[in-house]
C-alpha cells in the first residue's frame, strides 16, 4: 500500500466494488489486472488491501491520515466479510471463530461470526467458484479488527471450513449497498469522524447511494 503523505483541503474517500483478479494497486502484475483499469481519479490511493482473488469494498483516499485511519492496525477498524465455505459450519465453530482461533502467527481477536441463512443474493463470480457437488456450502458473515495476511481464509480454515469464496462487505461504516462489481462511488461525507486534511469532498458519484450503513446485512441483496 502506498502511504500518503499530504494533507489536502478536500478529503477525497473512493468506495469500490474490487472484481476478482483486480489487485489493490494501480498497477497491474501478471495475470492480474490494477486499479487503472477501473478508476481514473488522480491522486487517489488505496486505504487498506484486499487480496487478488477477493472481492467486494475497497476504500481509496487522497488524505494520509484518513488512509492511516482506516488501515492502521491500531485504530481497530472492523471489517466485514461475506465467506462461502465448504461445508456447514456448525454453533462450536461458530463459537470458536467468535472467540478466536490459534494460527501459525498467533491467536486472532475475538470477532462476530453467524451463519447466513438464507445465503445473499450475489453477482456471479468469474471465473465461476469451483465446488464439489458432494459436499454442500454455505456463507457466514464474520467481523473482525485485524488484518493478518489471508487471515480470514485461515481462520475457516483452522475450524475446518476452507474458504471458496471470499467478499468484504464492509468497512467501518461504509458498505457496499447496491454497487455493482467494477463501480465505484465517491463518499458524500467522512464518517470516521473528522478528516485529517480538512472537508469532505462530497456528492460527485459512480454507482448511486452513498453507501453508509450501520449495518452490513443490509447490503446481502448486491445482484448484478
Amino acid at each position: 500500500m502506498q502511504k500518503i503523505t499530504s494533507s489536502p483541503s478536500v478529503s477525497r474517500l473512493i468506495l469500490f466494488n474490487k472484481p476478482y483478479g483486480v489487485l489493490s494497486q494501480f498497477t497491474p502484475e501478471g495475470r492480474w489486472r490494477g486499479l487503472k483499469d477501473f478508476i481514473a481519479i488522480p491522486g487517489v490511493y488505496v486505504a487498506g488491501r484486499l487480496d487478488a482473488d477477493s472481492e467486494g469494498l475497497l476504500l481509496l483516499t487522497n488524505d494520509g491520515k484518513l488512509q492511516a485511519r482506516i488501515a492502521d492496525p491500531r485504530f481497530k477498524m472492523e471489517k466485514t466479510y461475506w465467506v462461502q465455505v465448504e461445508g456447514t459450519p456448525d454453533e462450536a465453530a461458530l463459537e470458536a471463530l467468535r472467540q478466536g482461533v490459534q494460527l501459525n502467527d498467533g491467536p486472532t481477536r475475538p470477532a462476530r461470526a453467524r451463519l447466513m441463512a438464507p445465503p445473499p443474493a450475489l453477482w456471479e463470480r468469474q471465473p465461476p467458484v469451483r465446488v464439489r457437488q458432494s459436499i454442500p456450502t454455505a456463507w457466514i458473515e464474520l467481523a473482525i479488527k485485524e488484518g493478518r495476511n489471508r487471515q480470514v481464509r485461515r481462520m475457516t480454515a483452522a475450524v475446518g471450513f476452507p474458504t471458496l469464496r471470499l467478499i468484504r462487505a464492509a468497512i467501518g461504516p461504509y458498505t457496499l449497498d447496491d454497487l455493482a462489481p467494477g463501480n465505484y462511488q465517491e463518499s458524500s461525507g467522512n464518517h470516521f469522524g473528522a478528516s485529517a486534511g480538512g472537508t469532505t469532498a462530497g456528492g460527485a458519484s459512480a454507482g448511486g447511494a452513498s453507501g453508509v450503513s450501520s449495518d452490513a446485512s443490509s447490503a446481502a441483496s448486491i445482484t448484478r
